[in-house]
């Protein structure tokens, strides 16, 4: 087996959300929380070339890179790309209940095709040394008993996946959003656990409704990782303590949000091209203030400032005086 990178704590892989420059900000609150891709087609990587698909900054690492995909030619094209440019883990798509995966053939239908899967782990596995993980629901439709999702997981670790993570939740292929399918399927952390006491060996992540370092503290106790998904983007500021509380390697002095904001904005000045709305980037800001007096200010001043036309970095800096000036306001009044 591959080794694999530590995968104690995790970012989900979020479609429109998880981009290089969410990657870059992510990295500037925790050094070691293991981030992810958005998924990215294999067919695309086949047909088109990865500079589009696969950039990202080498400050970023440890990114696991994910791929959808049914073709085993494709799904080890990109295996071998994603090692080329740099990534640290593979991971297969197999948990998206989109109406567009699924006329792609890939996403969570795959579960109902285990024998398919294991194929694709083990294209994966001859293309690339990097090691090679699943995300997977607990079922979908009505293929859900807890012996379909046994034998799925006793298909992909006979082929050798490195590991797998589990979304807690089953997928309705029709009837339901992709949105729905994050919220209404109730969350079975109980198959979870059952799998890990059938599969002691398979190193497995949970994922589904975690919001908090400290839940998953105590999910650790049970299993080898915890993936958090979209508290980690609205509230990306719960990652801060993750070195110290998650992986036991403290930062000789804890991350500050105004500093983050400051190294963001260099990137941001780096990289902005004429043309391109600077709120590609501080989209993933909004929620750097999340619970704090001043948020709603914040986001306000940022999303407003974004949305005119030609906007640069100085609408940070207005966001972060528009913010201080509402606070020194509540002081004033509070007095």
């Amino acid at each position: 087996m591959a080794n694999l990178p530590d995968i104690r704590l995790s970012v989900a892989p979020m479609m429109d959300w998880t981009d290089p420059a969410c990657r870059y900000l992510l990295r500037l609150i925790s050094t070691h929380t293991l981030l992810y891709t958005e998924m990215v087609p294999a067919q695309a990587l086949w047909h088109a070339g990865p500079e589009r698909f696969l950039a990202g900054h080498p400050a970023e690492n440890p990114v696991a890179l994910q791929l959808g995909g049914s073709k085993p030619k494709h799904i080890a094209h990109g295996a071998r790309l994603g090692e080329q440019w740099g990534y640290d883990e593979i991971n297969l798509n197999v948990g998206c209940p989109s109406d567009r995966v699924q006329s792609g053939r890939f996403g969570a239908c795959l579960m109902k095709e285990p024998a398919l899967v294991a194929e694709l782990v083990t294209a994966m596995r001859e293309s690339t040394d990097l090691p090679v993980t699943v995300k997977s629901r607990i079922g979908v439709d009505d293929h859900d008993d807890y012996e379909h999702l046994q034998a799925f997981v006793e298909a992909i670790s006979a082929a050798g996946v490195d590991a797998l993570i589990v979304h807690a939740r089953k997928a309705w292929l029709k009837g339901l959003s992709p949105k729905q399918n994050r919220e209404v399927p109730p969350l079975r952390y109980d198959r979870v656990e059952q799998l890990k006491a059938d599969f002691p060996d398979l190193p497995m992540v949970v994922n589904g409704g975690i919001q908090s370092l400290a839940e998953a503290k105590d999910w650790l106790a049970r299993v080898d990782g915890v993936m958090i998904g979209r508290e980690a983007y609205h509230n990306p500021w719960l990652l801060a303590e993750a070195d110290g509380e998650i992986f036991e390697r403290p930062r000789e002095s804890a991350p500050q949000r105004e500093a983050v904001i400051r190294a963001y904005q260099e990137y941001i000045a780096e990289r902005l091209e004429p043309g391109v709305p600077i709120s590609r980037y501080t989209r993933h800001m909004i929620g750097l203030y999340q619970g704090l007096p001043g948020a709603k200010i914040w986001r306000r001043a940022l999303s407003e400032g974004a949305a005119r036309k030609g906007a640069g970095v100085e609408i940070i800096d207005q966001a972060l005086e528009a913010r201080s000036s509402a606070i020194s306001r509540l002081a004033d009044y509070a007095e």
